[in-house]
Formats: structure tokens, sequence, C-alpha cells
């Protein structure tokens, strides 16, 4: 249940990353860079907002839900959520009407006056959101992760055919960069409303009773329920810890956001071309960069249940394996992502994106922002490793060091006129390295075991730069004699074919790196037929 649970989460945020991807494609290119600056200025404050008010409590009522179910206290188990849904309604009301009544506010910290027309059009998105959030939990404590992606996907859809809808209707009807931006990012407003309504109507035909059968008992009609302050106690306790975890970064990136604005105008750019770099920066770098992770999420999730097993049987050196081929695992797909997306940054981004020349802008920046993929990659592996172990809070200083050095070499960065915009993608790298570092260094204090990088790294790094090397010389070979697109996508197709031969070669790929992949044993059969990976020992 937990593994295709956890493949089912992870399908839908490999998707929702697609979607969200296909949306700021088309809409980069139809409302232009200054209304794609004030669409980044409120998905902002937004993330930032939903954070806060939404990633702690539904683990905390999934959790909540989970344990009182266990107990056949399914009065309880109705308590908590009623409580968890009047105190995520008040937070998203709360929260709807700090966007809405201090949009201009929000702007005026960006020095982006035009941005508050796109704040208060997503406003009401917090308001829906929290009360699905309530409801995800809520299935999720019944080990349901059905409805949670769907509810997700749901909402990525309606992002991206209602935003594209408004944002040509706006267009269409000659609107400023205000009202487009405006229009455009209304859409996630509309699907997040549409998500909430269909977890609503999933709930109503809900049979909670054929799910609790198992956990049924005698006295569970007059088992005593916890009182409303008992409940909300322990929601917070569980909540606030992973609230603070996740709100870290959107907070940061909310901070990093105002000094790009803040900082170019000071070094003599208009408003206008400060939101347009945003605007261009976050719709094609960071777009981008965004792909190669959600290939290494799964990774992190599947290691939890293994390392757990693992630990219970006493297999110390089985969990150094795991450990160790997840590290390489995360580390070949996340190399060969990092260093060809810094090689063929041009190629990649005028592929993808009609405006040409904001992709010749941005190129640059994510050339130097792709390298940090890697850095990303780790922290998702020694995350969950760390929170195996019972140290999950140790992420938490971890972030902090490293918000701390991005905003610090954003502001000096940024504000230095020769080196400008190239500041943000440095301090992302720097942010990154930095939390990598401190991971690594809490996870051979407090776990006791120290990751043999030289093994793990040496041999996909070589395999990397192989790559990258093909993807490059192959792309201007072939850019001389066929149309630079499709000598990009041919240049990527023969890249991934020589780094794929070249990681078995090399060996820097073993069977027990195939089997924490989905399909992991059906892989290893092709392999193995392939005469890649030797039969496994009888």
């Amino acid at each position: 249940m937990f593994v295709s649970g956890v493949l089912i989460l992870s399908i839908s945020n490999v998707l929702q990353k697609i979607i969200g991807a296909t949306l700021k494609i088309p809409l980069h290119g139809l409302i232009g860079s200054v209304s794609m600056g004030y669409h980044t200025i409120a998905y902002d404050i937004y993330k930032l907002l939903y954070m806060i008010s939404n990633q702690g409590l539904p683990v905390a009522i999934s959790i909540m839900i989970s344990e009182s179910r266990a107990r056949g206290n399914f009065r309880e188990v109705n308590k908590i959520l009623k409580i968890t849904l009047q105190i995520l309604m008040a937070v998203g009301l709360a929260g709807t009407l700090t966007m809405a009544f201090g949009s201009k506010i929000f702007a005026k910290l960006y020095e982006q006056e035009g941005a508050y027309l796109a704040i208060i059009a997503l406003s009401p998105a917090l308001f829906f959101v929290c009360i699905s959030s309530a409801l995800r939990g809520y299935f999720q404590g019944y080990q349901l992760m059905l409805p949670t992606a769907i509810s997700q996907l749901i909402e990525a859809v309606g992002k991206l055919a209602i935003g594209i809808t408004f944002a040509i209707v706006a267009v269409n009807m000659g609107s400023g960069n205000e009202v487009n931006a405006a229009a455009a990012i209304m859409g996630l407003s509309v699907g997040v409303f549409v998500g909430m309504v269909f977890l609503i109507t999933y709930k109503l035909r809900f049979k909670a009773q054929v799910y609790d059968a198992e956990y049924l008992r005698p006295d569970s009609d007059t088992m005593p329920v916890r009182g409303w302050k008992a409940i909300t106690k322990q929601l917070l306790m569980i909540a606030v810890p992973v609230t603070l975890s996740a709100s870290i970064m959107s907070f940061t990136s909310m901070i990093d956001n105002i000094i790009i604005s803040r900082q170019l105008q000071a070094i003599g750019y208009t408003a206008d071309l400060a939101a347009a770099m945003m605007g261009d920066y976050s719709a094609q770098a960071v777009t981008m960069w965004n792909v190669p992770p959600a290939l290494i999420y799964p990774i992190s999730y599947s290691i939890i249940p293994l390392i757990a097993s693992a630990m219970k049987l006493g297999q110390t050196e089985r969990v150094k394996t795991i450990m160790n081929s997840a590290i390489k695992v995360a580390a070949l797909i996340a190399l060969p992502s990092s260093i060809g997306l810094s090689v063929l940054a041009e190629p990649i981004l005028k592929l993808v994106f009609t405006d040409q020349a904001a992709a010749e802008r941005v190129a640059p920046l994510l050339s130097i922002l792709a390298l940090s993929v890697f850095f990303v990659a780790m922290i998702a592996v020694t995350n969950a490793i760390l929170q195996v172990y019972g140290y999950e809070r140790k992420p938490i200083i971890s972030m902090i060091a490293g918000s701390v050095v991005k905003i610090v070499v954003s502001y000096l960065l940024i504000g230095t006129p020769s080196i400008g915009m190239y500041g943000a993608p440095t301090s992302t790298f720097a942010c990154y390295l930095v939390i990598m570092l401190v991971n690594f260094y809490f996870v051979a204090r407090y776990v006791g075991i120290i990751p043999d990088l030289r093994v793990i790294l040496v041999k996909p790094l070589i395999s990397a730069i192989v790559c990258g090397a093909t993807a490059l010389g192959s792309y201007k070979l072939l850019a001389m004699a066929v149309h630079p697109k499709i000598s990009t996508l041919l240049a990527i197709a023969f890249a991934a074919l020589v780094y794929g031969v070249f990681i078995f070669i090399t060996g820097a790929v073993t069977r027990e790196d195939i089997l924490l992949l989905p399909r992991g044993q059906k892989l290893c059969s092709i392999f193995e037929k392939l005469h890649l990976i030797k039969r496994a020992e009888a």
C-alpha cells in the first residue's frame, strides 16, 4: 500500500512539473516578460503563505487519523477532520484577505506596483487550497493517495487550460501588463477551486466504514474522544516543525526575488526592465532547472521503507549499501542532467520557448543555475536518510544556513553593476552547495555512516562529463547541417545513448542501484538479457 501510494504521488509530482513547464512555455510568449515578472511576484507570495498554512497540518492530520483508526476510535477520526477543517478554513480566509487587501503593500516590497492585480487574482486560491489540504490529509490517513494525486492534477490542468484561455482573452482585448498577468494567474485560482470540489465530492461518496472494518472493536462506538484543545495541541506539535522546514526555502525565494527587483533597479534598471528580467529568469531558467529534480524525488521516497526495514533487522551493511546506492542513482540522473543542461542551455531554451531573444539572455544564467541540480539531488536523498533515522529537524538547520548564504550572496552580487543578474543563479548555486555539505555532515555525525563519495561519485561524474562533451560536440557538428532545433534533439538523444552505454562500461551502475528504481527487478532482467549486468547469484 505504501509503495503504491508513493508511486502514485511520484507520478503525480512528475506530471505536475511537466504541466507547470507546459504552462510557462506558451504563457511567456503570450503575455510577455513584464507580465511574467508580475506573475512570478504573485506566485511568490502565494507560495509562501501556502507553505505556512498548508504544509504541516495535512501531514499532522494524516498521522493522527492513522493512529486513531489503528485504535479503532473512528469517532475521534471524524472529530480530527472537523477540527482541522475549521482551523484551515480560518487560516485560508486570513491568507486570502491578507493577499487581497495587502496586494499593493506586497507589490511595493518588490518596487513593482503593477503586480498588485495578479496578487488579488490569486488570493482566493489560498482559501480553496486550505480546504483541499484538510481533505488530502484525511485520505492520506487512510493511506489513499489517489484522491490527492487526482486533485493535484486537476489543479495543474486547470491552471494550464484556464490560465492560457484567460490570458488569450486579455491579450486580444489589448489589456496592459497588469491585467494580462492577473488573467493568466487566475487560472490557478479556478483550478484549485475545481480540485477542491472534486475532493468534497469524493468525501461525500467515501465509505469510511469499508476501510475501517479491519480496525473495528466492540467498544469503537463508546471509546472516549479527546477534546478540541488536546487535538489542536497535537496537530500543532506535529505541524509546526514540518511547516518551518517547508517554509524556509519559500521565504528565501520571496526575499531573493525582492532583492533581484530592487537591486537591479538600484544599478540603473527601470522597473519594467527589472520585472522583465525576473519574468524571463523564472519562466525559462527556473522552469528548466526544476525538471530534473522531479525524477530524483521518487528515489528519496523509496529508500525510506527500505532503510527502515533493514534497520529493524539489524542489517547495518545492508543499510550502508542502500544509502550508497541511493546517492549513486541520484547522481547518475542528476550529473548528466546538470552538465547537459549547462552546456546546451541556449539550444534547449530556444527549442522549448518561442521568445528566442529572451532565451539568448537567459541561457548564460541557466548555464550557472543548472550546475546546482546535482546539489538538489544529494539534498533530497540525505534528507530522506536523516528522516528515517529520526533526525528530520536537522535539514531545517541546513536550509537556514543555505538561505542566509543565498540572500547575502544575491544582495552583494546583483547590486554589483558588472555582475547584475548573474548574481541570482550564483547565489542559488552557493545556497544548495552549503545545504548539501551540511546535510552530509549530519549524516556522517548522527547516522554514523560516511558515504564513500569517491566510489559512488567518481564513475558517474566521468560518465556525465563524457555525456556533456558528446552533447556539445554533436550539437555543434549537427547545427552546421540541419535545423538548430533538430540538431538539439539529436544531440540530446546521442548524448543519452553514449551516457547509457558508458555507465555500464565503466561499472558506474550495479544491480543494487537498479533495484532502487521503479520496476527495478524488471529492469534488471532486461539488462541481464542485454549482458549489461551479470545475472544474480543463486
